[in-house]
């Protein structure tokens, strides 16, 4: 298997180079000295900025943009072994790996290497983190889900040993890590399409924590159901963080303040201290989120005032909560919640901002997820005040024809709660710009392009 060595940089090619992960590690080894190229379908403004560093991009797949002198290739999930690219490198035989293979081999570069998984908070956790990481000028490098102001992106490029990275547990992508220290924020069930039940995630997660050495150590929360399962014979140290007080880490006298966002006083070993943090996210969730972040520093000997000047820096990130604007008086909101544990967060978060009426527009996402866990969409959507549902955003899978948003919908009132459901994104606006009224909240939530509802709307008022 072939070893990436930062220290020894050689022509690297990329297949499906303007990927937003893709793209990130292709300017990590630019960066790095490596002659760095690749290919992609069309332009984009990520490929458009890798030209713009000196990084060459070919538009369209094709054999003849394989030769010889490349020294290993990088390929994304969604390359098949029929597209030419890949057969050509086969019959040049240039070592090839996928895209979290080239991660995990990254990773194995730094010294102090942080993966945050769980079900749900990676992107928060690791933006958290990252703060954190930049506050005490550790000039760490960073891969975070999402778009963070921070670092003006996804990716953040650094000079030292650390190097804090979101970790998914899809398609088991996260067992090609090399992490010397794991956060694990949750486990429950999603991405049935790859796993078989919630044992089999749970199963995948226990090899993600035997991933980290004996010098490392592992922050995970103490609610996660049958924890010794996971923790037990792993070999690095275990701290647990909840708002269980039997957790190492946990929090008292918790408030909020009229925006939903939440503070408190650490509580350490049993101990309260009079250590208190004040977050600037919404939402009790965010809570837990800090105390997994605040245990992995303390461990790391970071300062206390520096943590806590890191959390009072984070704001938030792209699509978390994120407040996009008014129209007409109302206040929108976007959440890429897309399961019901996150939609539950997210709409208790929403019931502290100020608001009269409160309007979620949902768009589920994959219909796999939608059939797995319809009963608990439905109960986590009954949450908001007043729901309607776009159709489902389809991403990597095809239409199976016996699930739909209309399914959720039924679903939904057979709960007894009404909930409308439009078949096009102009309808759902015509509907809201008719029923929604100044002091009211919208928030659009989905992990697909549902996003573009609430910026029309703010558009169509301007």
């Amino acid at each position: 298997m072939y070893q990436i060595n930062l220290n020894n940089p050689c022509k690297a090619y990329f297949i499906g180079i303007g990927g937003i992960s893709m793209s990130g590690f292709a300017e990590l080894l630019h960066e790095n000295g490596f002659d760095v190229c690749g290919s992609d379908i069309r332009e984009s403004k990520i490929t458009k900025r890798l030209d713009s560093l000196g990084i060459h991009i070919v538009y369209g797949q094709s054999a003849s943009n394989i030769t010889s002198d490349i020294d290993f290739i990088v390929y994304t999930a969604a390359i098949h072994p029929d597209n030419p690219e890949y057969i050509a490198a086969k019959e040049l035989d240039i070592p090839m790996m996928e895209r979290a293979e080239m991660v995990g081999q990254v990773m194995k570069n730094y010294a102090n290497a942080i993966a945050v998984s769980g079900t749900h908070g990676k992107t928060t956790t690791t933006s958290m983190l990252s703060h954190i990481y930049l506050a005490a000028y550790k000039d760490p490098t960073i891969s975070v889900g999402g778009m963070l102001d921070v670092i003006n992106g996804n990716i953040r490029i650094g000079h030292s040993d650390n190097f804090i990275i979101e970790a998914c547990e899809y398609t088991n992508s996260f067992l090609k890590f090399h992490p010397t220290a794991g956060i694990i924020l949750n486990i429950e069930a999603d991405h049935l399409d790859f796993f078989k039940d919630i044992n089999d995630i749970r199963a995948s997660f226990q090899k993600f924590a035997k991933l980290i050495p004996e010098n490392g150590v592992l922050v995970i929360n103490s609610n996660i159901e049958n924890l010794s399962y996971i923790t037990d014979n792993v070999k690095c140290r275990v701290i647990t963080f909840g708002m269980d007080n039997n957790s190492d880490y946990s929090a008292a006298d918790i408030s909020f303040d009229e925006k939903g966002c939440g503070s408190f006083s650490l509580i350490k070993y049993g101990k309260t201290t009079d250590k208190r943090i004040s977050l600037h996210v919404t939402g009790s969730h965010n809570i837990t989120n800090a105390l997994s972040v605040i245990a992995l520093a303390d461990y790391y000997n970071i300062p206390f005032e520096t943590v806590k000047a890191g959390l009072n820096a984070y704001n938030g990130t792209e699509r978390r909560f994120q407040l996009k604007g008014s129209f007409n008086g109302v206040t929108v909101i976007d959440d890429y919640a897309h399961h019901p544990t996150e939609i539950k967060a997210t709409l208790n978060a929403s019931l502290k901002y100020p608001h009269k009426h409160l309007w979620c527009v949902f768009q589920p996402h994959t219909y796999s997820r939608t059939r797995a866990l319809l009963p608990e969409f439905a109960n986590s959507l009954s949450l908001a005040e007043n729901v309607i549902l776009a159709d489902i955003y389809a991403a990597r899978e095809a239409d199976p024809g016996d699930i739909s948003s209309r399914t959720l919908q039924l679903a939904m009132e057979k709960a007894g709660k009404k909930a409308y459901y439009f078949s096009s994104f102009e309808e759902i606006e015509n509907f809201l710009l008719k029923h929604c009224s100044s002091g009211d909240m919208l928030i659009t939530m989905g992990a697909g392009d549902v996003v573009n509802i609430g910026e029309d709307l703010i558009k169509r008022q301007a």
